[in-house]
């Protein structure tokens, strides 16, 4: 089989790609608007970059109407801060209750119902119930794409980690 990607719909070559490339961690990304609203939303285009400095990378494909998420606002409104979570099981159906389309404005992190902690160096707030969490500082947003989406990468400035998960 050979597919020509110049001539799919975004929403088919979405599909293509994230069934193709596997397995691919999940980015649960929190951020914090201006006014201080939270924000938390996940993006299943997650990698790490780099160990020097630790910088990892995550991909908020816009709205279906073309627009920023309120994720990427947040982090270029004044907070150029988010924490990363890793998902794991036990949050799971908490994960997919906050991945509902919800308008700016509405917590995500209050509607699911999750028990946050203050992170220790960036502003936005952790989740506890996830077993990883990654603060990060914002390094650079660069623009891709004919829409454009954005590719936004983060230096890991501070990681927290379930009791007994690292030996």
């Amino acid at each position: 089989m050979v597919i020509d990607f110049t001539a799919l719909s975004v929403r088919d070559a979405y599909t293509w790609m994230a069934g193709t490339i596997i397995p691919r961690p999940i980015a649960w990304v929190s951020t914090i608007s201006p006014e201080g609203r939270t924000n938390l939303a996940p993006f299943s285009f997650f990698q790490a970059v780099t160990a020097n400095p630790p910088t990892l990378m995550f991909v908020p494909v816009n709205d279906r109407s073309g627009g920023k998420k309120d994720t990427v606002r947040n982090i270029e409104e004044d907070v150029p801060e988010f924490v990363v979570h890793i998902v794991d099981e036990a949050v799971s159906a908490k994960m997919s209750l906050a991945a509902a389309d919800f308008p700016t404005g509405v917590s995500e992190i209050d509607f699911a119902g999750f028990q946050t902690a203050p992170s220790l160096k960036v502003r936005p707030p952790r989740l506890v119930e996830c077993p990883v969490q990654l603060e990060c500082r914002l390094l650079q947003i660069v623009r891709v794409g004919r829409r454009p989406n954005v590719v936004v990468m983060g230096e890991v400035v501070h990681f927290h980690f379930r009791e007994g998960l690292v030996n």
